[in-house]
């Protein structure tokens, strides 16, 4: 084929790139009341400007709650799930927990 001309015999393969997600349906976790006294988990994820938005998120909440204890975690790539590991550790050590994307 030249010049844009066009082969009506010739066949084109052609993916959907949507794909296939399941999803288990879980409940909502109660609403938390109060902060204070609670143990604080911030999970950054390493997006360029995730960091800086958990940081000034964490201020603000210090603020206004006496927290407990406040722990910060990162994740190894903001592509990838965290290690089982890692989000035992978090559930463990930690009543409420935030994470965001800073881009």
């Amino acid at each position: 084929m030249k010049n844009g001309s066009h082969d009506p015999g010739r066949r084109m393969a052609v993916y959907d790139p949507r794909g296939v997600a399941g999803a288990e349906a879980r409940a909502i976790a109660p609403r938390i009341e109060r902060l204070d006294g609670l143990r604080l988990g911030i999970l950054d994820n390493t997006k360029w400007n995730a960091n800086k938005l958990l940081r000034e998120l964490r201020d603000q909440l210090a603020a206004g709650h006496p927290f407990a204890a406040t722990n910060y975690y990162r994740k190894e790539s903001f592509s990838r799930f965290a290690d089982a590991a890692l989000v035992e550790r978090i559930r463990a050590e930690n009543d409420v927990v935030v994470t965001a994307i800073g881009d």
